[in-house]
């Protein structure tokens, strides 16, 4: 056969599952969640809680999430979302626990099943992370049948192969403008697939938050005479968003009041000609130490992303380093020289993880209130 077979750590009765990555190799395991088939870019996480958080992030849209964790699902699903629906393709992970926690609404294998998301578990995660550090994150087939005779490990092999996460489009339909919050300072936030948690911290420092769609456009924005915007997160190649590259140049311009998160960090950095390269691996934990250029404090913060600023790029942009991750040195944030814009690569709001950096909401807001004061 062209593939290496992983074999299933310990059989059981249930459905079977496989995980075919681009680089041949054919991950066999005991499927969970939905009977299913799914493709995407197979990417790691390093949190040990929060996943019902992880997986309703829409920036994981187009991925399959490793948990490197090796028991999941213990305290079930309680309502703690950060979108609507299961975002990932499809999990993996190592041992499928039962819930057994008063919030669990259900388990995480009803969850998966009843959103039609595929999960593989009794397989040597730890290996397959390996794999991925030393390869790259790579594209990935994962399906679940009931007959183990169905699992067609060429086909999926085929179909990891035939996906490119760099030209694939996630952002979804457009919905229309959503106000959270009355009264205060109004900020609208630029919607590629933000998370909850950004939007409950803006509300609950008293401003007046109104989500809009990622292509609702310049005119549409000032159109609510905000008194800040702030750039959201979302998932896919931020060198491919032309339009929105266009969008954070155009706020930008405004002098209002700008706060930039994950893929808007990025956003910002190529609107103003800096550059943002993929990474071998990327980021996705809620344990890593980013240090704040501008008063030395160091913060434990949590990280999901695959692309990262070129610090060396940023010369002549008006831009200047903020952040910087303490173990590798990757650009984590960034501050304009003379405008009103504020980036951070990290995720301040945590949801999963640490709150340590919720402070940069509190520089934001009182840039938006002392009207772009920097």
């Amino acid at each position: 056969m062209a593939h290496q077979v992983w074999k299933l750590l310990a059989m059981e009765e249930g459905p079977a599952a496989a995980l075919a990555l681009a680089d041949g190799s054919v991950i066999v395991g005991r499927g969970f969640g939905a009977a299913a088939t799914r493709v995407g870019e197979v990417v790691f996480t390093t949190a040990m809680n929060g996943y019902t958080e992880s997986l309703t992030d829409p920036s994981y849209r187009g991925q399959i999430l490793v948990i490197t964790h090796p028991l999941v699902g213990n305290y079930g699903v309680p309502p703690d979302f950060e979108s609507k629906r299961i975002q990932v393709e499809g999990l993996v992970i190592a041992a499928l626990t039962e819930p057994s926690h008063p919030r669990s609404e259900r388990s995480l294998h009803e969850w998966l099943r009843d959103e039609g998301v595929p999960g593989i578990e009794g397989v040597d995660t730890r290996a397959i992370v390996k794999r991925i550090r030393g390869y790259g994150v790579m594209p990935g087939a994962l399906a679940v049948r009931e007959d183990p005779e169905e699992l067609d490990p060429e086909e999926l092999l085929r179909m990891a192969r035939g996906f490119d996460y760099e030209t694939a489009d996630f952002l979804g339909p457009a919905l229309g403008p959503a106000t959270f919050g009355v009264g205060g300072h109004h900020v609208v936030v630029v919607d590629f697939g933000i998370k909850g948690g950004i939007v409950r911290e803006l509300v609950s420092r008293g401003l007046r938050v109104t989500v809009v769609p990622w292509n609702w456009g310049l005119g549409g924005i000032m159109s609510l005479k905000p008194d800040g915007v702030v750039i959201g997160n979302g998932p896919g190649n931020p060198a491919a968003m032309d339009a929105a590259i266009d969008l954070a140049r155009g706020v930008v311009s405004t002098g209002l009041p700008t706060l930039g998160v994950c893929l808007g960090h990025q956003l910002i950095a190529l609107a103003l000609g800096a550059r943002v390269n993929k990474m071998k691996f990327g980021h996705r934990g809620i344990n890593k130490p980013v240090k704040d250029l501008s008063s030395g404090r160091l913060s434990i913060t949590t990280h999901n992303h695959g692309y990262a600023v070129d610090p060396a790029s940023l010369e002549g942009s008006g831009l200047r380093p903020r952040f910087v991750d303490i173990d590798d040195g990757t650009l984590e944030g960034m501050a304009h020289e003379r405008l009103p814009v504020l980036t951070t690569q990290f995720h301040p709001e945590g949801s999963p993880g640490p709150r340590d950096a919720s402070y940069v909401f509190d520089e934001f807001r009182a840039m938006v209130v002392e009207g772009g004061s920097i």
